[in-house]
């Protein structure tokens, strides 16, 4: 398995952070994007038609799917707990693929996992 280290290294180097209160909502099913998110503190839940289907924690990256072709999210995201959220746009995300291969393996490894457990949920 890829390491989350991997992640937050990137996400720390990001000078900007969001931070999101407990029960916010961070982007909500259906709705364009243009950020990919990398949890530094917090948890976040992920939820499908209403329905919680994954809490995350930091060091994993959700909202990837904007990034490399999906027009618009497939899911909603809320914080669980206060949480502190880097982010990178497309020329971010291009240029952190570029520097450290293995960044684009763990989020590709990342998506396809949440995209498989989304589907047997359906």
């Amino acid at each position: 398995m890829l390491s989350p280290v991997i992640t937050i290294g990137i996400f720390q180097k990001q000078s900007d952070h969001k931070v999101f209160s407990a029960g916010e909502v961070i982007f909500t099913e259906g709705q364009p994007g243009e950020y990919m998110y990398g949890i530094v503190e917090g948890t976040v839940d992920i939820s499908v038609n209403g329905k919680v289907v994954e809490t995350i924690e930091a060091g994993e990256v959700f909202g990837a799917g904007v990034l490399v072709g999906v027009q618009n999210r497939t899911y909603t995201a809320i914080a669980h707990s206060d949480c502190k959220l880097a982010y990178l746009n497309e020329k971010r995300f291009l240029f952190a693929v570029q520097e450290t291969p293995m960044f684009a393996l763990m989020v590709i490894k990342n998506y396809s996992e949440r995209l498989t457990r989304l589907q047997h949920l359906l």
